[in-house]
């Protein structure tokens, strides 16, 4: 079976925090979606097509 994961967040801006889990999740899940969110409590550096 397939090992799938999701990493939600507003990565606005990426860090290499971010990077570093996206790398690390690898290891042991055959597949990672990062999915880039909205969040209106937050004034964006990035557009959402940007990011």
């Amino acid at each position: 079976m397939k090992r799938i994961a999701v990493y939600p967040g507003s990565f606005d801006p990426i860090t290499k925090g971010h990077e570093d889990l996206i790398h690390r999740s690898l290891e042991f899940v055959d597949q990672l979606v990062v999915a880039v969110a909205v969040n209106v409590a937050k004034q964006p550096l990035f557009s959402l097509g940007a990011r």
